[in-house]
């Protein structure tokens, strides 16, 4: 157990470093309310990983894998949803950058911290990829003779932990960058370069054959 472990950690720190739509996601909402919204996404994202990991824990996930009519319409979801959030980033660049409720380092009351929650939850939970990655990924670490359900659920909470350490890191370093990042060109900027990556990637996304 102590080597499928070992081994699991290893792979789950890898997955974690390649940025995806999840890090476009976090690192915008740090940058422009601060690390308590950030976090709070980080949170949000967190909670679609353990959900994927408890689908894949009892099957449902499998789904996903067996059906391509079942990926589909997550995938077109997904996509859409990735879409949305991409266009609403160039829409508040396109206004000035974004509220001042929300303003770096505003902290992000319980409105705000509910909003980045949501946000990183759905964006975690709309992505196909990580339904299947979770059924095909988690039970390869599985020692042999023990209980497979036990185990599955074990490792996905070790995933979103090392998940959540990772991101954890990232939101510090946008928040230490805030006062720079948070200046009005600049925040225009990046909320530009966000809504244009995030409409890539769901585009991307949404054209993609499995």
């Amino acid at each position: 157990m102590v080597e499928s472990l070992v081994a699991f950690v290893g792979a789950a720190v890898l997955i974690a470093l390649v940025p995806g739509p999840s890090t476009v996601v976090i690192v915008r909402e740090s940058v422009r309310s601060g690390r308590r919204a950030g976090l709070a996404a980080v949170l949000g994202n967190e909670v679609g990983v353990l959900l994927w990991g408890v689908a894949a824990a009892v099957g449902l996930s499998a789904l996903l894998a067996a059906s391509q009519v079942a990926y589909d319409v997550l995938r077109v979801v997904g996509a859409g949803v990735l879409v949305w959030f991409g266009v609403r980033a160039l829409w508040e660049a396109r206004r000035g950058g974004g509220g001042g409720d929300e303003g770096p380092g505003a902290g992000g009351g319980a409105v705000s911290g509910w909003r980045c929650f949501r946000v990183g939850l759905v964006t975690n939970a709309a992505n196909p990829k990580a339904g299947v990655f979770a059924v095909s990924f988690l039970p390869q670490f599985v020692p042999e003779g023990w209980p497979v359900l036990g185990v599955l659920l074990v490792l996905s909470v070790l995933w979103a932990l090392i998940d959540l350490a990772w991101y954890g890191v990232v939101v510090w370093l946008a928040g230490a960058a805030g006062r720079v990042l948070g200046r009005p060109g600049v925040r225009r900027g990046l909320e530009r370069v966000s809504g244009v990556v995030l409409v890539g990637l769901g585009v991307r996304l949404a054209a993609e054959a499995r």
